[in-house]
């Protein structure tokens, strides 16, 4: 599967490579959080990857990305291993354990085909990649796409980047990963390992 996923693209994009990663790191039965389910992508990735005894968690505050990730996540016939939430990634800890979580996706930015005025923003990212730390558990891993390109975009994804400099420091192995040379500004990866 791996393979096969790298092959389609090549260099990957953000979006294909932390599903990469992150499936060598989750298994059959963990539980998993998709903090931003936008179309819901991630979250059939993550449904797939936890198995049936496994059980993912998808926020976010757009009622249109909630229809459009339950629709898809039921027509890949997960339904009954996703929870959605309508909710904040702020809220990420009122949810679940700390140190029970073996897998946080962010896909930050705007939902597509929807308003692009309604973006992630700095101040509640911050608060909810500090959240989704505290969740993770030992051998597992936080994955952020950040996009610079739109209004605000650029604040963001420096100040994640910072954040995730500060993680390291923490004793997590941590990595970014994108494209050079592009005419505009391209969306990365930033990926942390805890332990």
């Amino acid at each position: 599967m791996t393979a096969g996923m790298l092959k389609a693209t090549m260099p990957p994009r953000p979006t294909t490579l932390a599903q990469v990663l992150l499936s060598e790191r989750i298994e059959k039965g963990d539980r998993v959080i998709d903090a931003t389910a936008g179309n819901g992508y991630d979250t059939v990735f993550l449904a797939d990857a936890v198995g049936q005894a496994g059980r993912v968690l998808a926020f976010d505050v757009q009622s249109a990305a909630i229809a459009s990730a339950e629709e898809r996540v039921k027509n890949a016939g997960f339904s009954d291993r996703v929870e959605f939430f309508q909710k904040s990634h702020t809220t990420l800890a009122e949810h679940a354990e700390p140190g029970t979580i073996s897998a946080v996706m962010f896909n930050l930015g705007y939902l597509p085909g929807e308003d692009h005025g309604v973006v992630t923003k700095s101040s509640e990212t911050i608060v909810a990649l500090d959240a989704a730390a505290g969740l993770i558990r030992d051998g597992g891993v936080l994955s952020i796409v950040c996009y610079s390109g739109h209004p605000g975009g650029d604040d963001e994804a420096g100040a994640v980047e910072k954040w995730m400099t500060l993680l390291a420091s923490r004793g997590w192995r941590v990595a970014k990963y994108g494209a050079l040379g592009t005419k505009r500004p391209a969306p990365f990866l930033l990926i942390a390992a805890k332990g």
